[in-house]
């Protein structure tokens, strides 16, 4: 609900798809450039008291944007300096969420974890914008921050009610600063993990950014107002949610990588499409489409680079998998930005999916050469991967 209300607010003061980017960009590089401090700090601390820290943190933002708004106040610098704060509490706070994951489930229930926590997030993303968007035009853009703020107390409350195994101890004898670099060294050396983030992190720079113009397609486009952009984005919702079922029915990660080649093939056709549709009807279905193929192809990476990272450097490879995420993405949001503002934002949106294409097929023409010792890594850590020649 916060990000669409968001959106629209920064929208509505400026009617400015640049400013949408600048926005984007200011709320996610901090994860960018943060990303391999976070790491660390994941792999040496506690990752159950960080994520409580780091929720706990992103709560009061929520409040101080919802009293800003709702006092009417609000201004843009505003939102712009509590953006990039929270994408300060996002950058610890991903890493370490990724890596407790396994700490709570075990290796045996890594995919079908990963699976539950995407459709538990992208149920919330079908039903919160919808919401979010009968909100902003029944009573405004604070009540949605307010309700997101509220929302903090249950995820905190059942952080500390948690019942966890003491952690096993991980000793470092190196720096901080040494330990970051093992984490990169094993990223550039281990082929599989390397071709997955950079395809991750190519989808995110350059197709994921469609939603931050979303505000453009729904009131310029489309003609759908506040109302239209909750439910497109909950079409994207809907999409996904069906994407992290399919993931989660599955009981093994064979194939996993040709998923991911025909997932982000898919997610650029999508985009493609969308881009070209002037019809509010036809773009729904389109948004599912492009939803799923996303859900699907994120999903099954972040699957099976956990399954692949050991795990006194799983903080640290989910870093950089957060900078690829996460991090590349108000790189592509302030480019989409800008040049959505000379070119306009359904050309913008081709251009990603056009760039989403070309990489899903040199994804593919690399992918026999990967699996081999993708199978080795997986096995090394306990977990059976199946056919080498489908993994």
């Amino acid at each position: 609900m916060q990000m669409i209300a968001q959106s629209w607010l920064v929208y509505r003061l400026t009617g400015s798809s640049l400013l949408l980017g600048t926005v984007g960009f200011v709320g996610q590089i901090p994860v960018f450039l943060l990303a391999p401090v976070a790491g660390i700090v994941a792999d040496r601390f506690p990752r159950h008291r960080i994520v409580i820290a780091t929720q706990t943190a992103s709560m009061f933002l929520a409040f101080i944007l919802a009293g800003l708004t709702l006092a009417g106040i609000v201004q843009v610098w505003h939102i712009m300096v509590l953006a990039a704060l929270l994408g300060v509490v996002n950058a610890f706070d991903v890493p370490a969420r990724q890596a407790f994951l396994v700490e709570m489930v075990g290796k045996e229930d890594l995919m079908n974890a990963i699976a539950l926590n995407s459709s538990m997030f992208n149920g919330a993303r079908m039903v919160g914008p919808a919401v979010a968007g009968i909100f902003v035009a029944a009573v405004g853009e604070g009540w949605c921050f307010f309700a997101n703020a509220v929302s903090y107390i249950a995820v905190i409350a059942g952080l500390l009610l948690m019942k966890l195994q003491p952690p096993r101890a991980r000793g470092y004898a190196g720096s901080a600063l040494e330990d970051i670099a093992e984490g990169f060294r094993f990223v550039r050396r281990t082929s599989p993990i390397r071709a997955l983030l950079l395809m991750v992190g190519v989808v995110s720079m350059v197709a994921m950014p469609y939603t931050v113009l979303m505000p453009v397609f729904a009131d310029t486009i489309l003609h759908g107002g506040a109302r239209g952009l909750g439910l497109l984005m909950g079409a994207v919702g809907v999409g996904a949610l069906a994407g992290a079922l399919t993931l989660a029915s599955r009981a093994g990660v064979t194939g996993l990588g040709r998923w991911v080649a025909l997932a982000s093939a898919g997610f650029g056709a999508s985009l493609i499409s969308f881009s070209l549709s002037r019809a509010f009807w036809l773009s729904m279905p389109l948004l599912v489409a492009s939803g799923f193929a996303m859900m699907l192809q994120m999903g099954a990476s972040n699957t099976l680079i956990q399954a692949m990272v050991p795990d006194r450097l799983r903080g640290r490879v989910m870093s950089v998998y957060s900078m690829m995420f996460m991090g590349m993405a108000p790189i592509g949001a302030l480019l989409a930005g800008a040049v959505a503002h000379r070119i306009g934002a359904p050309v913008t949106v081709t251009i990603g999916g056009i760039v989403c294409l070309v990489s899903s097929g040199i994804f593919s023409l690399r992918l026999p050469g990967l699996r081999a010792e993708a199978r080795q890594l997986i096995r090394d850590n306990g977990i059976v991967a199946g056919d080498p020649r489908e993994t």
